[in-house]
């Protein structure tokens, strides 16, 4: 066991899960569970809101799934969502590491409490769907790689178009070189987040906000600061989102990181346009128009080692348009044109004609977690992707171009910069030193 203590749910809810929340790492291992043909697996939520309700009943429609709990601060809605599955609803996601009959869990949490559940769940040995973006801050995504790894978790980020079928036969065109020596690549224009000062509402009954904020710092609730997409919703606020740098950039940024072959590492520099990002403060409920027009300046480049450079302008928000030197290749949600139009035309004939299974991205973690195999959309590839996202708003916020090593995940002597690698955290919500 190379010295490593066993403990079982509950001794870690008892000993460990209390000291992992303010920093401590958990020596908790599980060894996999072996899955027969009969057996179910069953799924407890963790933050099951807007997007994450709509991913669990996913799961629950799948043969061998049994949904037995759900943890969310918002205590009623949880009730109302396990209610048919007839399993319970606790607010402290916690209570749900320590239960016997739980082996995997499906979280949809605001981005700043993401990287704390994943690393807690693998720690108390269940396997991960988290959706994306992976993590508020690099380090962060480098934590939840380790813990995975270490905890022998299956950890599948909630990219989904990873599993949709046109998406993956552009990428793989790509890639292959059916257009040539990729040049330059166009992506969406996403905007940084920008900050929140709403004024105090009353606490809706059974939501705990105290805890919804977590590793943030308290403000007074707002419902739409609560909602994901309101006006404006979290999702465009600091500390709680990287903004659509991250919602849609994560889709965008990893079909082009799959699509250049880069799953595994990632650009070398990132640098800014004309203009200086300027983020305003909202402080009354408005639509987020004027916040993204704002915080989509300046715009971005990227250059990857191999001379690939990728401009953030006006290409599509959930793919990118691929330029090489024998053609063009347009990427979207369930969709890839290309420019010779054969190109794509021939390899999407083929593949329909070979009538290959396509498997879900759920199907996909799901039968991951009965083989141990990594994932569609593993945990390093989230993690991966979402740095490209983190490294557009580092470079926005310090207006200059900024060196990347991509191995050490460092800026090369730039002090300044890698104090943006992780953020500071409220106790006793902080991340481990070590997993």
């Amino acid at each position: 066991m190379n010295g490593t203590t066993r403990f079982s749910r509950r001794e870690f809810l008892r000993h460990g899960a209390v000291s992992a929340a303010a920093g401590v790492a958990v020596p908790y291992v599980v060894p996999a569970r072996v899955f027969g043909a009969n057996d179910s697996i069953g799924i407890a939520g963790i933050g099951i809101g807007r997007q994450g309700t709509g991913v669990l009943l996913s799961a629950a429609k799948l043969p061998g799934v049994r949904i037995v709990a759900i943890a969310d601060v918002n205590l009623p809605r949880a009730q109302k969502t396990v209610a048919p599955f007839k399993g319970d609803a606790v607010k402290d996601y916690r209570r749900v590491l320590e239960r016997k009959d739980v082996d995997a869990v499906i979280t949809a949490t605001p981005d700043h409490w993401r990287a704390l559940v994943c690393i807690h769940a693998c720690q108390a040995g269940q396997d991960v769907y988290a959706e994306k973006p992976l993590s508020l801050t690099i380090r962060e995504g480098r934590l939840m790689v380790r813990a995975a790894r270490k905890y022998k978790r299956v950890l599948q980020t909630g990219s989904q178009q990873r599993s949709i079928r046109d998406n993956r036969i552009g990428c793989a065109l790509v890639r292959e070189g059916a257009i040539g020596k990729v040049r330059e690549v166009i992506g969406g224009s996403y905007p940084s987040p920008w900050n929140c000062a709403f004024p105090a509402q009353p606490v809706p009954e059974g939501l705990d906000w105290d805890m919804w904020c977590g590793p943030a710092e308290p403000v007074p609730f707002n419902n739409d600061l609560f909602l994901p997409r309101a006006k404006p919703g979290w999702i465009s606020f600091k500390p709680y989102s990287g903004g659509e740098m991250t919602g849609w950039g994560a889709h965008g940024l990893d079909q082009i990181q799959w699509a250049l072959g880069m799953d595994e590492t990632g650009p070398v520099e990132v640098w800014v346009g004309e203009g200086k990002f300027d983020p305003p403060t909202y402080t009354e409920p408005e639509a987020r128009t004027r916040g993204e027009k704002i915080c989509e300046v300046p715009k971005l480049f990227y250059r990857y080692a191999n001379g690939v450079v990728v401009r953030l302008d006006d290409g599509p928000d959930s793919g990118g348009i691929f330029i090489g030197d024998k053609g063009r290749m347009k990427i979207t949600r369930g969709s890839c044109e290309s420019d010779p139009l054969d190109i794509a035309i021939a390899a999407r004939k083929a593949e329909y004609q070979a009538k290959k299974p396509q498997a879900g991205h759920m199907e996909n973690w799901l039968a991951c977690i009965r083989s141990r195999k990594k994932p569609t959309a593993d945990v390093e590839i989230g993690h991966r992707s979402a740095t490209v996202c983190h490294l557009g708003n580092i470079a926005r916020w310090l207006g200059r171009k900024l060196r990347w090593d991509p191995v050490k995940e460092v800026f090369p002597d730039d002090e300044e910069a890698n104090k943006y690698l992780d953020r500071e955290r409220r106790k006793p919500w902080t991340l481990p030193e070590k997993v």
